[in-house]
């Protein structure tokens, strides 16, 4: 039976295998018991889009790869990150999604964003494509922050969604920086960069016109990426605390990694155990029905999440917030301060109002970020 396909009588009796425990469940912020409320965590659980390898789509750059099987799972890992900043900011993290019922427009033009073709803007094509930009050819695995930094090109270009998205470097959150970035009062660059539409002609499945007036608006809703190491060859014990308590925040998008060359897509954890989406497994591309509806089903992990020890996880990772208003910003920066007074929860990263003076910055020296100060004989891109 394919995991795709799994009925839900068939989940809820595989369920079981998920561990009774008096430890509460996180999921991306939200607070679950596995006593009371699993029906509540499996539902969570599959209401996240779920990308994974796909075979038949057509071809990366006409001529390149029509699967991205045994190269893609960072790529498809970054996918779900951002899919899930999506769908807060277009959805909200209260949406659910219920298998069988036709959803909100909203979730198929969120969805169409990331489907195997060309014109997707975060398709597989436009992120493998974009990472040539940044050393990585067709084809080639992707780390934790090479991925992020494609992301955030790419996102110049969905007007719809008009994300301010900031990739913090050197394990600093600079709040100065994202406040300009995000008070921004002005179209975001796609708008720009996209030629303009006829009203009745859709780009990417939205209307060119949706979300003007939200695009002058005072605050870009965010996307905050923060790329960091957290050990030389395995996690330091001291940031396992820190860690959990990202998960435990309203405005946690979760976080990428995994292990070497197998990333994962972590959005939450029990105990002493991450619980993630996998990517490896390969689907059928999709393509949209008779009726010009896309099939979904299978763009949800309907089967209990995969689990692992979190000692297991490798140190290059990237966590990933959502902050859809200023004070959701505010907030944010008030729980990273009161974490840093957590007794056993070593920083992950730093946060600061304004940015050092030593700090150089990557634009003007045209490095790869994460290259700066890199030990050469440790892979940063290790997926």
């Amino acid at each position: 039976l394919s995991l795709a396909t799994l009925t839900y009588d068939t989940l809820r009796f595989e369920y079981e295998d998920f561990p009774e425990t008096k430890e509460p469940v996180w999921i991306l912020g939200r607070k679950y018991s596995v006593f009371t409320e699993k029906e509540e965590i499996l539902l969570d659980v599959t209401s996240r889009l779920w990308f994974t390898y796909r075979k038949n789509f057509p071809a990366i750059g006409g001529t390149g790869p029509t699967s991205d099987t045994g190269w893609g799972c960072m790529l498809r890992c970054g996918q779900m990150i951002f899919a899930q900043a999506l769908v807060c900011r277009h959805l909200g993290r209260d949406w659910r999604w219920i298998k069988g019922k036709r959803q909100m427009d909203n979730y198929y033009n969120v969805l169409n964003a990331f489907i195997d073709k060309k014109d997707s803007y975060y398709s597989i094509h436009q992120i493998a494509q974009m990472g040539v930009g940044e050393g990585k050819s067709i084809g080639q695995w992707y780390g934790p922050n090479t991925v992020a930094q494609v992301l955030k090109k790419l996102a110049t270009f969905d007007t719809w969604s008009s994300l301010a998205v900031h990739i913090a470097m050197d394990n600093t959150v600079v709040m100065e920086e994202i406040r300009r970035l995000c008070q921004s009062n002005v179209p975001c660059a796609g708008a720009a960069a996209c030629p303009a539409l006829e009203p009745d002609v859709l780009y990417n499945g939205c209307p060119e016109d949706v979300g003007l007036r939200e695009r002058l608006t005072l605050w870009k809703p965010l996307v905050l990426l923060i790329p960091l190491r957290l050990g030389l060859t395995e996690i330091n014990e001291a940031y396992i605390e820190t860690l959990k308590h990202c998960f435990m925040m309203p405005q946690s998008l979760g976080v990428i990694g995994g292990k070497p060359n197998s990333a994962h897509y972590f959005i939450g954890y029990v105990g002493e155990e991450l619980i993630y989406l996998d990517p490896h497994t390969t689907q059928p591309a999709v393509e949209p029905g008779d009726s010009g509806c896309l099939p979904d089903e299978s763009f949800h992990c309907q089967h209990p999440p995969c689990r692992m020890s979190i000692a297991e996880l490798d140190p290059s990772i990237a966590v990933g917030f959502f902050c859809n208003t200023e004070a959701d910003f505010n907030d944010w920066c008030q729980q990273i301060k009161k974490l840093s007074l957590v007794r056993g929860a070593l920083p992950m990263f730093e946060l600061v109002e304004r940015q050092p003076s030593h700090f150089s910055n990557p634009d003007v020296l045209n490095l790869t970020p994460g290259e700066r100060f890199a030990d050469p004989t440790v892979s940063q891109e290790d997926f």
